[in-house]
C-alpha cells in the first residue's frame, strides 16, 4: 500500500552524520537519516531512518518512523512505527501501523473519520494547552 498516490520523488534529504538545529520547513518528501533538534515539518511524507534523532514536533500527511522522537507526530493519512523505533510524545493520525518492540510513551488519537480524528485532535490539544498552565 503506498502512502501517498501523489509525486513521490524524495525532495529533501538529511543525510546519516548530519545534525541540524532549528525547525525545518519543506514541501514534499522528506528522508531524515541525521539529527534534528527542532520542529519537522512538510506538506507530503517523511521517512525517518533507523539511525535519525529528532528531538522536536513532526508534521506531514504521513510518516514512516525507524528511529527516535523526541515529540508529537501529526500525520493525518498515515503513521508507521518500525520495530526499531521510539516516540516519546503523542501521536495523531487516521491510520497507525505499529510493528512489534516499538517504544512508545505519550497519548495516541487514531480515528478513521476526518471529523471524528480533527475533533479528538483539538479536543486534545485544548486540554494540554489547559494542563500546561495549571502546572
Amino acid at each position: 500500500m503506498a502512502l501517498l498516490t501523489d509525486n513521490i520523488s524524495i525532495k529533501t534529504i538529511i543525510g546519516l552524520g548530519s545534525a541540524i538545529s532549528g525547525d525545518v520547513h519543506a514541501d514534499g518528501f522528506i528522508r531524515v537519516e541525521g539529527d534534528v533538534d527542532g520542529n519537522l515539518e512538510s506538506t507530503g511524507h517523511v521517512d525517518i531512518g533507523h539511525e535519525a534523532r529528532i528531538n522536536g514536533n513532526i508534521t506531514a500527511q504521513s510518516v514512516v518512523l525507524g528511529g527516535i522522537v523526541l515529540g508529537d507526530i501529526y500525520a493525518p493519512n498515515q503513521i508507521k512505527l518500525l520495530s526499531s523505533s521510539a516516540v516519546i510524545g503523542n501521536i495523531f493520525t487516521c491510520n497507525l501501523e505499529i510493528e512489534e518492540n516499538v517504544i512508545f510513551h505519550g497519548h495516541c488519537i487514531a480515528l478513521k473519520k476526518e471529523e471524528d480524528f480533527n475533533q479528538a485532535s483539538e479536543r486534545f490539544s485544548n486540554e494540554m494547552s489547559i494542563r500546561s498552565k495549571v502546572v
